[in-house]
């Protein structure tokens, strides 16, 4: 190796090292002095309880007389004096070909006892959203897999969904359903906050080898501190990013969207925020844009992003709930009664919307789209009638109408977790529903 090839390794050894030290720790935060650190680089601090010494954290806040930091780890064995050491720049994760088939954690950091990552950059997490006026436009429908989204609630590709719903209504097995039928050439699933007993089973019982192959998940289970959980979802969104860029197709999936504003709350009410909305500080709702506006359609290449939002006490107006819709370019509404009803996947298409659907499907889906609709909402409207049996046949030709097709209607709706129905044969099915009823 020349002097010229090594200079950079050698000016790095000679770089003067300044710590600081920790002045104190209050609650998840460490308030450090003596350091010169900007908001978001990373810090090491060094603590005899941990597994190699140190303990890696993050610059969150700023004060008079130092820096308010949040680690990345347990606070276990940190001290008053502890040497603290600004690193300069932001932490950084691996990005490439490398990570596909790979479960990493909210760092980035491989946890699936796999070799060592291999053709790979190192990034941060930070990125752009594509350029308004230069981003593609969604005119192309992405296929999901699942008969109910491909012809009721269409999905474009660089489109923005939500999927909301309430706690055990089924949102990780429908990720796990668009995972392995998606038509997109990458997955990159992110779970948000989940509980450590559901991620081996989603990766092995839902998302299985053939899904595993082609995604990268990014895990961050309810446990670990708030910092990670916040991290875990800029990390899969950088990986996204990468693999769009290098124009291809992705989807997203990000499970869910509501973790990651708690865990956001945890930072900002430790950083000296006031608490707003239910107890959310303003920098959650000014944060949810900087997440969801990176996914998208760029020049080159397109992420479809799916975000679950989990919400309180099944209130679909909830401030999350409804910052998001305000957001996203759609949204899908999972209903506990046709959860409880055996009705899988629990998608209430009354309820749901895409806001792309005139832009990525023809005329003759848009007929048969309605039609279906207009059927389950004739339906929906005389429900009560019908089953009490007050409904008198040829008082509405399109009551009688849905009446007839209501269970073959079902049937079309309905479809097991591993089922795979192509987008092309979901529209033929429907076409023909709505064509014989």
């Amino acid at each position: 190796m020349t002097l010229t090839e090594r200079m950079p390794t050698v000016l790095e050894a000679a770089r003067p090292r300044v710590t600081g030290r920790v002045a104190r720790v209050l609650g998840l935060n460490l308030e450090v002095t003596g350091i010169d650190a900007a908001i978001g680089d990373a810090v090491i601090i060094e603590t005899p309880g941990q597994p190699d010494g140190i303990l890696l954290g993050e610059v969150v806040a700023l004060r008079d007389d130092g820096a308010v930091c949040m680690p990345f780890g347990d606070l276990r064995g940190v001290r008053a004096g502890a040497p603290v050491e600004a690193t300069g720049r932001p932490p950084t994760i691996s990005v490439g070909d490398g990570l596909l088939g790979r479960v990493v954690d909210g760092l980035g950091r491989p946890i699936d006892g796999g070799p060592p990552l291999r053709n790979v950059l190192e990034v941060t997490v930070e990125g752009t959203p594509p350029h308004p006026l230069r981003r593609a436009r969604v005119q192309r429908q992405l296929g999901l897999g699942v008969r109910a989204l491909d012809t009721m609630v269409p999905c474009g590709a660089g489109q923005r969904l939500g999927i909301f719903a309430g706690s055990g209504v089924g949102k990780s097995s429908l990720l796990s359903m668009i995972a392995r039928g998606t038509s997109a050439d990458v997955s990159v699933l992110a779970l948000v906050g989940e509980r450590g007993r559901e991620v081996r089973e989603f990766i092995e019982g839902d998302l299985g080898e053939e899904g595993l192959a082609r995604s990268v998940v990014v895990v961050s289970t309810s446990d670990e501190p708030a910092l990670v959980r916040l991290r875990a979802a800029f990390t899969a969104t950088r990986i996204a990013e990468w693999f769009r860029d290098e124009g291809r197709d992705v989807v997203l999936m990000m499970d869910s969207l509501t973790r990651f504003a708690m865990a956001q709350r945890e930072v900002g009410l430790s950083a000296g925020e006031p608490p707003a909305t239910r107890g959310y500080p303003p920098s959650v709702f000014s944060l949810l844009p900087r997440l969801l506006e990176r996914a998208g359609q760029a020049e080159h290449g397109s992420i479809t992003g799916l975000y679950t939002v989990l919400v309180e006490g099944d209130d679909m107006n909830e401030p999350i709930a409804d910052a998001a819709r305000s957001i996203l370019d759609g949204h899908v509404v999972l209903a506990r009664r046709l959860a409880t009803a055996g009705h899988f996947p629990s998608i209430d298409v009354l309820e749901s919307i895409s806001r792309v659907s005139g832009a990525v499907t023809g005329p003759e889906q848009q007929r048969a789209a309605t039609d279906l609709r207009s059927l389950l909402a004739a339906y929906r409207d005389a429900k009560d009638l019908i089953e009490i049996g007050a409904y008198v046949p040829g008082t509405n030709p399109q009551v009688d109408r849905a009446i007839v097709m209501k269970d073959a209607a079902d049937d079309f709706l309905k479809q097991g977790i591993h089922d795979v129905t192509p987008a092309e044969q979901s529209w033929f099915d429907l076409q023909n529903l709505v064509g014989a009823s």
